[in-house]
């Protein structure tokens, strides 16, 4: 019957812990349904510590009436995931236990919430100048592509990863955390909400209508600040 009818996020996040981690040391309800955004296909992100498990997993759940995706760490194996995700400037573990409700606590949560902060407080490294120049290049060269393509088919495409690396260079170059999917636009909010509806409206521009001047002159004025378009003069790993 509990897996028929569909709780409140908290009812069935508490029941799911009773159930399947009665022994944890510390759980955390996170994702959309705590920041108040969750949608009709919305999922239960549930963060468990667990001393007696031996390493990190994830596991995908159908359980009272929810879809549960639960992120299961020891007490020292999050650190892991912490430093994976501060190297590729994706903070999703720290996001979701610095956003996370607590649901259970064994004297925890409160250091480890401390450290997830931290994390997102300091944000990414910053970028080296050769990283810089590197992007600069891939992105010149995708414009080009961009401005010489007259297939339909492959302009969409060449423009799906202009707005990627795009949006990955000037979260890069201003120290913010980039993200994926539905995380490009939060990302992007999070720094600038006009520069990102600047750069939604250029693009969805071009998806309806075909006119690529406004994107065009986006990654121009990206690129301008940081020296323009690169190409003559670029080298990579030339000893």
């Amino acid at each position: 019957m509990g897996d028929l009818i569909k709780l409140s996020p908290i009812e069935a996040a508490q029941q799911f812990i009773r159930k399947h981690f009665p022994n944890c040391q510390g759980a955390l309800l996170a994702g959309s349904v705590v920041r108040g955004e969750a949608t009709e296909t919305s999922d239960l992100d549930i963060v468990i510590f667990d001393k007696s498990v031996s390493s990190s997993y994830r596991e995908s759940l159908m359980d009272f009436g929810w879809a549960i995706e639960v992120f299961v760490h020891n007490l020292t194996s999050y650190k892991h995931f912490f430093k994976n995700d501060y190297e590729r400037a994706r903070p999703s573990m720290p996001r979701m236990i610095s956003e996370g409700m607590v649901l259970k606590d064994d004297g925890i949560i409160d250091s480890i919430k401390k450290e997830a902060k931290e994390i997102i407080e300091k944000g990414p490294a910053e970028w080296s100048i050769e990283t810089i120049n590197a992007k600069r290049y891939f992105i010149s060269g995708a414009l080009d592509d961009f401005i010489g393509s007259s297939n339909r088919a492959e302009d969409i495409f060449i423009a799906n990863t202009l707005a990627e690396l795009l949006s990955e260079f000037v979260l890069r170059t201003n120290r913010k955390w980039i993200g994926a999917t539905k995380w490009v636009v939060r990302s992007l909010k999070q720094y600038d909400e006009e520069f990102a509806k600047q750069f939604v409206e250029a693009f969805d521009i071009f998806y309806k209508t075909g006119d690529k001047n406004q994107v065009i002159q986006l990654v121009e004025n990206i690129l301008q600040p940081f020296g323009g378009k690169l190409f003559h003069g670029f080298s990579l790993g030339k000893k």
